[in-house]
């Protein structure tokens, strides 16, 4: 059983920056790309960046790029998400995910971490 854990939300001003972390744990698993995802409520859940694991290449959606920027810590198997310039559009619950494998889709999501940007 894989467990994701996110951390690091909470309630900032437009302009504000907030830094996102999730440590993935458990027993044997492996890692192929970490993603983030938000839900905004009323709306549909939407991918905003992903890296891979092993590479580092990272992908972001329009939306977020330029202010965000997702890394990892392989060693502690966490991927964070660094959020500038944040705008009110950008509140939402924010989730963590891991693609296992090539062949596998997001199969393990965290709880997810409220993201709250003030006018």
């Amino acid at each position: 059983q894989v467990q994701l854990v996110e951390s690091g939300g909470g309630l900032v001003q437009a302009g504000g920056s907030l830094r996102l972390s999730c440590a993935a744990s458990g027993r044997s698993f492996s890692m192929y790309n970490m993603g983030w995802f938000r839900q905004a409520p009323g709306k549909e859940r939407e991918f905003v960046a992903r890296i891979s694991w092993s590479t580092g290449i990272t992908s972001y959606a329009d939306s977020v790029k330029g202010r965000f920027t997702i890394s990892r810590d392989n060693a502690k198997k966490t991927v964070y998400l660094q959020m500038n310039s944040l705008k009110p559009e950008d509140t939402a619950v924010y989730h963590c995910a891991l693609q296992p494998s090539l062949r596998r889709n997001y199969d393990y999501w965290g709880q997810g971490t409220q993201v709250t940007v003030s006018s």
